[in-house]
């Protein structure tokens, strides 16, 4: 049984840079594909970082690309989402989600839907 679960998240003050972590368990990291989203009210969810090909490599969206960065922990079946120079638009609930399909060498990106999520941590950024 596939779970997520997300931790880091609180209150931060624009500038600041916060570390999101999951913890994964019920498959192995390095045959999954991860990535973190994230939803506002009244907004789509949207992608972020993700690691979805199978030769590990990190990809990050072009609107958070210079602040956001996936990693993960393969024997520790965790990933994390590290945040920098967080500004008030980055207020939102940030979920780790997980999915059975890897991209070919080479390839990355984010999914538009993954099959898992978690249950998703607060991050609200404010003075």
């Amino acid at each position: 049984q596939v779970q997520l679960v997300e931790s880091g998240g609180g209150l931060v003050q624009p500038g600041d840079s916060l570390r999101l972590s999951c913890l994964a368990s019920g498959f192995l990291l390095d045959q999954y594909a991860v990535g973190w989203v994230r939803q506002t009210p009244g907004k789509d969810r949207e992608e972020l970082s993700c690691i979805t090909s199978r030769d590990g490599s990190a990809f990050s969206v072009d609107s958070v690309k210079d602040r956001f960065t996936i990693s993960r922990d393969v024997a520790k079946n965790m990933i994390y989402l590290q945040m920098n120079d967080l500004k008030p638009e980055d207020t939102a609930v940030y979920y780790c989600a997980a999915d059975t399909m890897l991209l070919p060498q080479g390839k990355n990106g984010c999914y538009t839907k993954f099959e898992y999520y978690g249950q998703g941590t607060r991050v609200t950024v404010s003075s």
